[in-house]
């Protein structure tokens, strides 16, 4: 699985059209559109997985640029974030039970 970037979206743009408009010209597996947690508005852009990175460059060269509900498309192979490294911090002083105040 490939994932891509898509930017440039309005508002009110839903998941059903969004992967409708692009599965017209590759093979999209899944799709996540980023929305405000409050007022649950598009946040401008989304992830698409898609099939395979063939499918994924084909998205980007046949999309990237095009209009799409009067807005521009900005579409790109997203790069892969490594996970965040474990950090451990060592306690100066051993731990100790507080007494409950009377």
């Amino acid at each position: 699985m490939v994932k891509i970037f898509v930017g440039g979206l309005r508002p009110d743009v839903t998941e059903l059209d969004l992967v409708m408009y692009i599965s017209l010209r590759a093979q999209v597996n899944t799709i996540k559109v980023v929305r405000d947690k409050v007022t649950k508005r598009c946040k401008g852009y989304a992830f698409l997985e898609m099939t395979s990175l063939a499918e994924a460059e084909k998205a980007v060269s046949l999309l990237n640029g095009e209009e799409y509900q009067g807005q521009v498309l900005n579409i790109k192979v997203a790069e892969e974030v490594a996970p965040p490294a474990t950090t451990y911090v060592k306690a100066n002083k051993p731990f100790q039970k507080k007494r409950p105040r009377v």
